[in-house]
């Protein structure tokens, strides 16, 4: 007997179609229910690559008993955290405040029929263990306290509304912006740094790539040499370690250890947009092979296993197959050795740990750079260019063989934030790498956003099977418009960017507290939930208010629309006393500072199509993060009169910082110049 999950769009929900509990989709029927019968309500969030949510759901909601339980005592409630990340956002606050722990997925609440939660926690095992009280005793208890203790609860309700409210709080700064904020952050980021092994000290590791961004551009624009080297010694670790694919690239969600070695298997699109475009700025910032060699594979692998036919990128991988998390990663020495010559095996080995002991669970091993390829050679007294040829046929073998097993599942739905982070990284990386094909593919994908989730002049978050739904969310607008900018400087064409401003003007007609600025989550006319989310901090994803401050600050600075720079700058003041006092996890809003006390570089290049492809490709090859450089081919007119600059019969380039604008250039080399030292404005 199926639930009432089995209609919904995403792969979450419909995996738990034939629970035997009654879940209901988040909604006014089941919150009616809920207090037609004066029943709490269990909310349950999680999303469909989370290894304890496929662990909770096979121990407790495919158990009879533990549903029959939770169909007497609760009306249930299943949400994707991806589909409804405003839902998400609250009950995790939520929780936290409830129980002084961070919370997690899966998330389990336990809520009154309003919406107010009493009671929660992340994953609850069948019986008790972990320290962990059993799943079905533990319902009976919280049931039993909701209908004997409410006084209590409505108490901490009110308490728990305060708090809540608080969160959306803040005084803008009134005086003038300064760069203590971004000196504090470098500050902090090298207290908290690994020397040993790059990232931030302890387990698990997430890549932060925001935080390394932001220390990329502080090395190029301060030349403070320890940012520089924590960004890229950071990556390269990520880049060597088990975190990364080592044969099929992508990189996984995050490292159990300290040393990158062994992640959580899952791989997020949300995480591979960006890093595709840091491994891009990387490797201009530095010029190793390795950044250039992980970029190439990862947007391979994006081609290969996550763009749909139609064009929109997928949203992840699970961490297991055949019920076993990484298993479809691992390896056995024997199993290798079997598949390669004796000579690609000597060198695979130690290369990758397979010599060392096992690694994983299951006396299995998880390939990482063990020992450098050079080091290798030398041991085995062959030259290097020898021992790269057997390791490339060596991984080419492994990864052909691991192609043939019981693959991890896919989320094939289609979310408008993520899918704007990857075609940003796409973009970014084929502009800098001179990749027609990934630009094509992240305009496939700009184009299936725009087709498919863009309704009567509004914006849809997820798509599947066909059926968009869902108004979309601050990250949505904001990432989407990001993205734009981004393609833009690699294509420029007149309708995508007419298709920004009409995002910039949405975000600031939707979702603008126009009393203190910034950007509320949700639309103005959303569905009233017991809290709406305004925040300035980074996730998983980052800030939808640090996007939204830096799009829109670059929009107006091309455009020369003053409401935008506003619109911008009362978002980065909003958030500016937070981010002087504890910058960490502002990284979006920090890069969005820096750009308001220095605009950025704007270049407009104008001539012969020919010409013009010349000098783009120059100013690709050159890690110049401050600017912003449209080439508008010879045949574009009816442009905005700040783009609308004449053809010659040379190209010349139109340069701006701010209210600053030089004469035309007409030689690469006086460009050059001038955006290497935007201090020339």
């Amino acid at each position: 007997m199926s639930n009432r999950l089995a209609g919904e769009t995403s792969p979450y929900l419909q995996q738990h179609a034939e629970n035997p509990v009654d879940w209901h989709p988040w909604g006014e029927e089941a919150l009616a229910l809920a207090k037609r019968e004066d029943k709490p309500i269990l909310l349950s969030i999680g999303y469909s690559a989370c290894h304890w949510c496929h662990v909770m759901a096979h121990e407790s909601f495919e158990d009879a008993e533990v549903a029959a339980e939770m169909n007497r005592l609760f009306v249930n409630i299943k949400v994707d955290r991806e589909e409804r990340p405003d839902l998400d956002q609250i009950y995790q606050a939520a929780h936290q405040m409830l129980t002084g722990r961070a919370g997690g997925w899966p998330l389990t609440m336990f809520l009154a029929p309003d919406g107010m939660p009493f009671y929660g926690g992340t994953y609850f095992p069948k019986a008790p263990r972990y320290g962990l009280p059993g799943f079905a005793g533990l319902c009976r208890q919280v049931a039993e306290a909701w209908h004997t203790r409410r006084a209590d609860f409505a108490r901490q309700d009110e308490a728990l509304r305060r708090a809540l409210a608080a969160l959306a709080e803040g005084a803008p700064e009134k005086g003038a912006l300064t760069a203590a904020p971004l000196e504090l952050a470098v500050a902090r980021a090298a207290e908290a740094y690994d020397a040993q092994h790059g990232g931030y000290r302890g387990a698990p590791k997430f890549p932060h790539p925001f935080d390394l961004e932001l220390l990329l551009r502080r090395h190029a624009a301060t030349q403070d040499a320890r940012c520089g080297e924590m960004a890229l010694a950071t990556l390269r670790r990520m880049a060597e370690g088990g975190i990364y694919d080592q044969l099929g690239g992508g990189f996984c969600r995050y490292s159990v250890d300290e040393r990158w070695e062994i992640p959580h298997f899952e791989k997020m699109l949300y995480d591979n947009g960006p890093l595709l475009r840091l491994c891009a700025d990387a490797w201009l910032a530095s010029g190793e092979p390795l950044f250039r060699r992980v970029a190439e594979e990862t947007a391979a692998w994006v081609l290969r296993e996550m763009q749909s036919p139609e064009g929109g990128y997928w949203s992840s991988l699970d961490a297991d197959s055949e019920g076993e998390e990484g298993r479809f990663y691992v390896w056995r020495p024997e199993e290798a050795r079997s598949l390669l010559t004796a000579e690609e095996y000597a060198v695979l080995a130690p290369h990758y740990g397979l010599d060392r002991p096992a690694n994983f669970e299951g006396e299995r091993w998880h390939l990482h750079v063990a020992r450098p390829l050079a080091e290798i050679a030398r041991d085995l007294g062959k030259p290097l260019e020898d021992c790269e040829r057997r390791l490339h046929s060596a991984r080419q073998k492994l990864f052909e063989a691991r192609e043939r097993r019981v693959r991890p599942g896919r989320d094939e739905k289609v979310l408008t934030a993520w899918n704007a982070l990857m075609i940003e990284g796409m973009a970014r990386a084929g502009r800098v790498f001179g990749r027609e094909d990934w630009l094509d593919s992240a305009r496939r994908a700009m184009d299936f956003v725009r087709g498919a989730l863009w309704k009567n002049g509004r914006l849809l978050a997820t798509c599947k099977d066909g059926r968009a739904h869902l108004d979309a969310y601050l990250d949505d607008y904001a990432f989407l418009l990001k993205a734009a900018l981004e393609l833009l400087q690699a294509r420029f064409d007149a309708d995508l960017l007419a298709f920004a401003e009409r995002l910039a003007a949405d975000l600031l007609e939707h979702f603008e507290d126009g009393a203190a600025g910034g950007f509320f989550f949700t639309r103005h006319d959303h569905e009233a939930l017991i809290h709406r989310v305004k925040s300035g901090h980074d996730h998983s994803t980052p800030s939808g208010n640090g996007v939204a401050a830096f799009a829109l600050q670059r929009l107006g600075h091309l455009l020369g629309e003053t409401r935008y720079l506003e619109a911008g700058e009362r978002a980065v003041r909003l958030y500016y006393p937070d981010m002087a006092r504890q910058p960490g996890g502002f990284a979006s809003l920090l890069l969005a500072l820096e750009e308001a006390l220095q605009p950025p570089s704007v270049v407009i290049l104008r001539g012969p199509a020919e010409q013009l492809t010349d000098w783009k490709k120059k100013m690709a090859g050159y890690y110049w993060p401050w600017t912003l450089q449209l080439a508008i081919p010879p045949a574009e007119r009816n442009l905005p009169a700040s783009l609308d600059k004449p053809v010659t019969a040379l190209v010349n380039a139109w340069a701006c910082s701010g209210v600053k604008c030089l004469e035309p250039i007409d030689e690469f080399s006086c460009l050059e110049r001038v955006c290497k030292r935007p201090e020339l404005f």
